[in-house]
This record gives structure tokens, C-alpha cells and sequence, in this order.
């Protein structure tokens, strides 16, 4: 499931080991990277033909720690390399990631076209930030229907950004065709792999240009960092995201939180098993549970597009939407008698969350606008973590019954 040909490494072996390997050469043999906390690094002289760009940190090349840090460049050679791709650049937050992906691909008077169904935080970024004061030009379309991406792309669009499985409708577009579309116009196609994280999926090798995450999802996936990554295979494009990210912006991921996401990378692997079993289960449980209208899983053949989720994902990942059949009050007093789902946004954690997107995490977006793209005040989002599932199962029935 998670080889990939050419690989050295399978995707289990990288995630423990990439980048990470000990040497007595430059430090005490440390079977984990260390955390280097050192803002400033002393160099070897004085040498007028060097410039910064001719600093190479996979020589032990360190200067200052917010052009490169030797943690976070472990971690971002890690993630470009589950990614499948050559360059990765760490971020403070999956919003900066997406921020400095978005200003590397436009110029003001450049065409955006976005999927209408994003996380609530990323489609205000692009109409508050990206349309009304950068002067670029923003189209949402419902990218389940490739045809809509089709017709809304025009000669000056210089990106196309897709989430799949979106957030939290978990609606999928299919990335292979719409990278095709995007070359048609010269366009570059960014994918946020967040929900699913390489381990399911892997937009480069679907013909995306560049996959960003928030990393404080299923990358840590111990809910005690926050963090961003960008990953592509375009020289180019790498440069313009690196140059914001240590000069332009200077939005890079601490050392200390570079090391916390080293360490969860190493179980990736184990954990998103375990949340894709517990998720298929909660969703298989609540496809047939009296007081759900609808549940929104792409492992489920029951979702629309399951044909797609079998031919570009490797599973259906961990978190489960689904319509509470009642209204708002039926909805408080649900979440109210949980006790293995905390009420709490993000996810990807080791622990169940679950999430109140109309309230919470889609709150930034107007009433009509949140009714147009599917999100109802019935609607809850669920992160499954990696608990046992008869326990998970046994909270959601106790919940169920006090509404029966």
C-alpha cells in the first residue's frame, strides 16, 4: 500500500529514519535529532566569495537560524521525501504555509481558482487577503465536477487550489484531471494534503505542484504543536516559497517544534491505521444509526465518490462528518453528554475530538454562505483518534440516547 517505485526506503523505514540518521561526525551519535535551539551558528572565517544562497545545509552550512536550523531541515527533508518531492519548506502554521504558497504562485491582476468547499480560515484568506487587497482575482467552483474547474480557468489564472477530502463535507476532486487542466493554462495546482497526510495520499504523484499540510494535524498528531510544510519538485517555485519563507515573511517552525513533529512522524505510519479502522467503524456504525440524516466518509461506498477515493487515496482517513437528524438544541445536548470526544477544533490527534463547524471552524463565513457549500447547524465533525473503538462506539450510543 505504501511503496512507491524507486524508492530506497519504504514509507514506514522514512518516516523513522529519513534525515535522522546518527554521525560521529558532527555530533555525539544521537539515534533522534537533537533539538538545536542555537539562533546563531559560528562559521568557519572570513570568505567574501560566499553569499547566503551558496550556504548548504545537507553540508552542516549554518548561519542564522531562521534561514536554516539543522532540526528543521531533518524535518523538511523528511516531509519532502514522504511527499515524494524534492524541496520542503517548515512553517509556523499550516496558515503561513498556505499564505506563502499562495503570494509564490500570483501576482496582483493574476485568476485564482479555488474549490468552494475549503476550510473556513483558507477562503477568508482568499477573498479578505488575496482579492481585496492583493488585487487577485478569486473563483470558487464545486470541484467535484471537473468540467466546473474547466470552464472557470482563463488565460491569466496562475493557480488552481484544491483541498481533498475537503473540510468538513469531505467532498473529493479528482486531482490527476484537474493537474492536467491546470497545465493547459500554465496554472499551478496546489493541493492541501492535511486530512489525509502522505500516507493515504500523495498529490505529486497525481500531477499536483505543490502539497501543503498544517502539520499540526496528523504529521505531530499529538496536538502539542502547531506547524506548516510546503513540498514540491519545482525548483522555481521552491525558491520563491523558501525566500518567503526566511526573508520575506521570515515565518519559519521553531526548532523546538520542528523536533516534536520529527518525533510524531516516526509512528505516521501506526497512527493513521489505527484511525482509519476506528473511523470506518463510527462511520459504518452511524450509516445505520436512527438520528443521522447523513454521514460524509470516503471510505464508505455509500459516498458519492467512492470510486475516486479507491483510485487516489490508499484509505479513507480519520475523521467522519455527519447530520444529526434534529436542530440546533439536539446538537448541544449531544456534544454535552460525550466523554472520550472532547467539544475542540483541530485534529489528527492521538485523541477523538469532535467539532461544531457552523460555530467553530466555518464561524468566519456568513449564514448564506455556510447554507450554499452544505454546512448546516445540524452538521458535527468528528476526529477519530486511536482509542479503542467499542469505547468510542459506546460514548456516541450514550449520546444517541438521551435524543431517542
Amino acid at each position: 500500500m505504501t511503496d512507491r517505485p524507486g524508492d530506497t526506503d519504504k514509507f514506514e523505514t522514512m518516516a523513522v529514519t529519513h534525515a535522522e540518521q546518527p554521525s560521529h561526525d558532527d555530533r555525539a551519535g544521537d539515534v533522534t535529532m537533537p533539538i538545536h535551539l542555537a539562533s546563531t551558528f559560528e562559521v568557519g572565517g572570513i570568505d567574501p566569495d560566499i553569499s547566503l544562497e551558496d550556504l548548504n545545509p545537507d553540508e552542516n552550512q549554518y548561519l542564522y537560524s531562521r534561514l536554516s536550523n539543522p532540526t528543521r531541515h531533518a524535518l523538511e527533508k523528511r516531509l519532502a521525501a514522504l511527499e515524494g518531492g524534492d524541496y520542503g519548506m517548515a512553517f509556523a502554521s499550516g496558515t503561513s504555509a498556505i499564505v506563502a504558497t499562495i503570494t509564490a504562485s500570483v501576482s496582483p491582476g493574476d485568476h485564482v481558482v479555488a474549490f468552494d468547499d475549503l476550510y473556513g480560515g483558507t477562503k477568508t484568506m482568499l477573498k479578505e487577503l488575496f482579492r481585496e487587497r492583493l488585487d487577485v482575482a478569486v473563483d470558487f467552483v464545486d470541484a467535484r465536477d471537473t468540467d466546473s474547474v474547466s470552464d472557470a480557468v482563463r488565460d491569466d489564472t496562475a493557480l488552481i487550489w484544491m483541498e481533498t477530502p475537503t473540510n468538513p463535507l469531505l467532498r473529493l476532486c479528482d486531482i490527476e484531471a484537474i493537474a492536467s487542466i491546470a497545465e493547459s493554462v500554465d496554472a499551478t495546482l496546489g493541493v492541501d494534503n492535511t486530512f489525509l497526510s502522505p500516507y493515504f495520499q500523495r498529490p505529486l504523484e497525481l500531477g499536483a505542484d505543490v502539497v501543503v499540510h498544517s502539520t499540526t494535524k496528523y504529521l505531530n498528531g499529538h496536538s502539542d504543536s502547531i506547524g506548516g510544510a510546503a513540498v514540491t519538485s519545482d525548483e522555481e517555485l521552491a525558491n520563491e516559497i523558501g525566500f518567503l519563507q526566511q526573508v520575506g515573511m521570515g515565518n519559519m517552525l521553531a526548532p523546538f517544534d520542528a523536533f516534536l513533529t520529527l518525533r510524531g512522524l516516526k509512528t505516521l505510519p501506526l497512527r493513521m491505521r489505527q484511525h482509519e479502522t476506528n473511523a470506518a467503524e463510527i462511520a459504518a456504525y452511524l450509516d445505520e444509526r436512527e438520528g443521522v440524516s447523513t454521514v460524509y466518509y470516503p471510505g464508505l461506498e455509500s459516498h458519492p465518490q467512492y470510486d475516486l477515493a479507491t483510485r487516489q487515496m490508499d484509505g479513507g482517513g480519520g475523521v467522519v462528518s455527519f447530520e444529526l437528524d434534529g436542530g440546533l438544541a439536539d446538537v448541544e445536548r449531544f456534544v454535552g453528554e460525550l466523554d472520550h470526544f472532547a467539544l475542540a477544533v483541530s485534529l489528527g490527534g492521538v485523541e477523538s475530538l469532535i467539532e461544531h463547524p457552523a460555530s467553530m471552524t466555518h464561524s468566519p463565513l456568513t449564514p448564506e454562505e455556510r447554507e450554499e457549500i452544505g454546512i448546516s447547524d445540524s452538521l458535527l465533525r468528528i476526529s477519530v483518534g486511536v482509542e479503542h473503538p467499542r469505547d468510542l462506539l459506546a460514548d456516541l450510543e450514550s449520546a444517541f440516547e438521551v435524543l431517542d
